[in-house]
This record gives C-alpha cells, sequence and structure tokens, in this order.
C-alpha cells in the first residue's frame, strides 16, 4: 500500500495550488494551514528550494468522527497535501493516503473513517 496518492500537472505552480484548495473545497475539505517550505528554507537555512507548499487539509466531520474514536488520532491530523514544482511548469501533486498512515492504530473503526478520507482525496487528486 502506497503512503500517498499523486498527480502530474502541466502548468504554473500558482495556477496548481488555487487547483488544489478548489478541488478540496469541493470535496469538504478546508485548509488549516499553509507551509510555504521554499520560503521558510531560505528564511531560515539561506538556501534556495524548488516551489513547495505543504495544505493542511481537514474534513471537520470524518476528523471528528476520527478523534471521537481514538482520542490521540489528532497527532496524524490534518491530511497534508504537497504542491512542489519538480521543473518549470511541471507540478506534482501529492496527498497523504489516510489508511497507510493509520495502519499503526488498530481501530477498525478508524480504518472505515480513513478509507472515507482516502476515497475523497482520491476524488481531490483525480479531479485537479
Amino acid at each position: 500500500m502506497s503512503y500517498y496518492i499523486s498527480k502530474t500537472l502541466h502548468t504554473d505552480f500558482n495556477s496548481a495550488v488555487t487547483q488544489v484548495k478548489d478541488a478540496l473545497k469541493e470535496e469538504g475539505f478546508g485548509v488549516l494551514s499553509e507551509i510555504d517550505v521554499d520560503d521558510t528554507l531560505k528564511k531560515k537555512l539561506d538556501v534556495d528550494f524548488r516551489k513547495y507548499k505543504i495544505l493542511g487539509a481537514c474534513n471537520p466531520p470524518n476528523a471528528h468522527k476520527a478523534l471521537l474514536t481514538e482520542p490521540n488520532v489528532g497527532t496524524m491530523l490534518p491530511c497534508n497535501v504537497v504542491v512542489q514544482e519538480t521543473e518549470p511548469n511541471k507540478i506534482e501533486v501529492v496527498a497523504i493516503n489516510p489508511q497507510a498512515s493509520m495502519i499503526a492504530i488498530k481501530n477498525d473503526e478508524l480504518q472505515e473513517i480513513a478509507g472515507n478520507i482516502k476515497e475523497k482525496l482520491e476524488k481531490v487528486i483525480q479531479s485537479i
């Protein structure tokens, strides 16, 4: 089982980020955090890095169910979606496979919730 779901887009970086955010919204996700990795690495380490953003996506109904099922699952939330430029106008979008990340937790109800989120993230990736 792969730990991620991915797709490559042929567009500019900012357009890809917008497309991903719109697709997440369509599937009921909100973006709780946005980490600009290349900017952070430049500020903290003075190194240049490719355009790379981590979007912390949350589907509130399923996050609530997961937290009720497994109180410490918050250590694995939200679901991260990465948007990175691998070449000019070649953007890879990668979402976590929540079933793979939750496999360490022996809880069948949580696995069912993770399966639901995986389906939603697959739809996000397919729709962009």
